[in-house]
């Protein structure tokens, strides 16, 4: 209060209640990758971390999906069709980025807030060291709390390890407020597959720090983001195989029959179908040069059901396409599932048990003796299932860290329970600094701390029947400071919780009883 100098009447306002802590957000992923743009009107978002709320935001600043392009060529190995007796393979030569892709189905299984880097554009190579220093970029940014790079997976793999070790580092080293959310280079492959073990490769290159602070899934997922009205013969690169192909299908000649006077009607219109065949053919590597843009998009629709309706082959070719382009790494729909269950649940509530939604099936189909190596290992790099069920569909079937020997933090529901927690309380003590070290103030964070435990008690963030079995406050001198401690200006407060652990093994005892009527 002023001092009172002149006489007069002074008002006097006393808080009535003390501060409180704010629980801070929970699922806010930050994801690294490749966009078609990086622009606010005008300003580059380039290498710069950016919050947005929705897939129609994402269109608005960073564009749409590349343009996947494969090329058609026969195969003497495996092979993705077979026509005439001989093999063929689709290679995608062009548009090999995921982040788009990977951002769709984080919203369609609960996504919200986020943050994108984009750390180059279409058509730029993706490289480890741009993939690094987007996630060095979030170092400023305190609001995410998970780390997801899709892209990195497109990588060799020890440059995709090289990412994923610099995505640990931040997580648990660096910032110690967020967890990276991993996918397992080559995850789509089966374990006993003749390349090697996806799995134990991971796990080998991976290394032993950080691992508290990360999980990983196993397998891909077949996904139904890709659709078929976004496939047409542009998704095609090399049109002359594709061209021959169809003519060779359909046995057309390579020029149009001429029609004569004399021939019948039905041999007219014989050649009249041939004729607008050969030319829907020829039309697959039209340029369109001279139209209007609507006129070239109406153009190339007429095409596209032109072919799929003459040319099964053709048909055949997209949904292999199709098939490729939807088979995703599963991190970002597992950072749309954190939040949902974020939302729904609270942070304490184990993401595991649920449904993924846009999702078809998994890459590989894992049994129950399959998880066995997956969940438990002497290495203790628990990585999580991702299994179908029958009358279920495809659940997340794993909620652990890479940390799975360890009691502390075995469980990710745990770690990203006590970051809330820590983050939580360190915000809400930011306003007692350089406060006088003494009882009253002792007190007062005391109160604070155990109010904000007490509200998370009740809804059944901590383990315990009372608030005082689920946690404790310990502050004061002689119980957590030294008289040293206070004349050098520290304040030590010791927050002791119990936090709930998912019942992941669930044993249901049967035994027979003698007949009592």
């Amino acid at each position: 209060m002023a001092q009172m100098k002149t006489p007069g009447v002074y008002i006097v306002e006393k808080s009535a209640f003390p501060n409180s802590v704010v629980e801070v957000a929970t699922a806010v992923p930050a994801f690294v990758g490749y966009t078609e743009k990086a622009d606010n009107k005008g300003k580059s978002l380039s290498n710069k971390p950016w919050r947005i709320t929705s897939m129609a935001e994402f269109y608005d600043y960073y564009g749409y999906g590349p343009k996947a392009t494969f090329a058609v060529a026969e195969s003497t190995g495996a092979s993705d069709f077979s026509f005439g007796g001989k093999d063929y393979t689709l290679t995608q030569d062009a548009g090999k980025y995921l982040l788009f892709y990977s951002m769709m189905l984080f919203f369609q299984n609960g996504g919200g807030p986020c943050y994108i880097v984009s750390v180059g554009k279409y058509g730029d190579d993706v490289a480890p060291d741009k993939l690094q220093n987007g996630i060095n970029l979030l170092v400023k940014e305190q609001e995410p709390t998970m780390v997801v790079i899709p892209d990195a997976v497109l990588l060799a793999k020890d440059d995709c390890i090289s990412v994923q070790q610099t995505a640990l580092a931040h997580c648990g080293g660096t910032m110690r407020n967020r967890v990276a959310v991993l996918d397992v280079w080559e995850g789509f492959k089966d374990r006993q597959d003749p390349s090697g073990d996806c799995v134990e490769g991971f796990r080998g290159a991976l290394g032993i720090n950080y691992l508290d602070y990360a999980s990983a899934y196993y397998p891909w997922v077949n996904t139904t983001i890709t659709q078929d009205k976004d496939l047409s013969s542009e998704n095609i690169s090399n049109h002359d195989v594709l061209q021959g192909l169809i003519k060779t299908e359909l046995g057309l000649p390579d020029t149009a029959p001429e029609v004569a006077e004399t021939d019948s009607p039905a041999e007219k219109s014989k050649k009249g179908k041939i004729t607008q065949q050969i030319e829907a053919v020829n039309n697959i590597a039209s340029d369109w040069a001279g139209l209007a843009p609507e006129d070239v998009a109406s153009n190339k629709m007429l095409l596209n059901k032109t072919l799929v309706a003459m040319s099964p082959l053709f048909g055949k070719i997209l949904m292999e396409i199709k098939s490729k382009l939807n088979l995703l790494p599963p991190s970002a729909a597992m950072a749309g599932i954190y939040t949902m269950v974020d939302n729904l649940r609270g942070v304490w509530k184990a993401p595991a048990n649920v449904s993924l939604a846009a999702v078809v099936s998994p890459a590989v189909n894992i049994t129950h003796d399959e998880q066995e190596d997956l969940n438990v290992t002497t290495q203790g790099k628990s990585i999580n299932a991702i299994r179908t069920f029958i009358g279920e569909g495809t659940l997340v079937w794993g909620a652990r860290t890479l940390d799975g020997n360890s009691l502390d933090w075995r469980y990710l529901n745990v770690r990203r329970t006590m970051i809330m927690l820590e983050e939580s309380i360190k915000l809400a003590s930011k306003a007692y600094v350089f406060e006088k070290n003494d009882a009253g103030t002792w007190t007062t964070m005391k109160s604070m701390i155990r109010n904000f435990l007490t509200g998370i008690w009740k809804r059944g963030g901590l383990a315990g029947a009372s608030p005082d079995d689920a946690f404790s406050v310990h502050v004061g001198l002689g119980e957590t400071m030294t008289p040293e401690d206070i004349l050098e200006g520290i304040l030590r407060i010791t927050v002791l919780v119990a936090i709930s652990r998912p019942a992941e093994f669930i044993e249901i005892t049967f035994q027979q009883q003698m007949q009592k009527s």
